[in-house]
């Protein structure tokens, strides 16, 4: 017997077509260079946002979450990201943690070499197993190539 699978498959465009993205959680704070990429996908414990900054444009707002932990994933350009009192320089390659009740904010370099470029994903909910405890291996299964 066969079980169905379930996975879905998006584009979400090069870095370099992120800017041209339009959106928001909800309309009246869409903006360029946000992409909602969970509303677009049935994903029931994780969410992500595809983002990109110009140079010297920032977040113009603070945010916490109560439930939620977000992670960002830096990709291209530079700049500074704010959590609390401190100012953490960030870059392609720069993963930042922010857990709940700690406010954040972001802003593009005036000086980048080119868009701020960074994946968020955030989820929330249960504490995650340090090794997965839901995984199953099977070294016997051919692989496809």
């Amino acid at each position: 017997m066969h079980s169905k699978t379930d996975y879905e498959v998006i584009n979400i465009g090069a870095l370099d077509e992120w800017r041209q993205h339009y959106g928001g959680f909800v309309p009246a704070r869409a903006r360029d260079g946000r992409r909602v990429v969970d509303h677009e996908l049935d994903a029931q414990y994780i969410g992500m946002t595809a983002n990109a900054l110009q140079p010297g444009e920032d977040a113009g707002y603070w945010h916490t979450h109560s439930a939620l932990e977000e992670l960002y994933v830096f990709l291209a350009g530079s700049g500074q990201f704010a959590v609390d009192d401190d100012v953490i320089d960030v870059r392609a390659g720069t993963v930042v943690r922010v857990g709940q009740n700690v406010w954040r904010n972001w802003r593009a370099n005036p000086d980048s070499d080119g868009e701020l470029r960074w994946l968020c994903i955030r989820a929330g909910g249960q504490h995650r197993e340090r090794i997965p405890n839901d995984a199953t291996r099977d070294s016997e299964r051919p692989t496809p190539w």
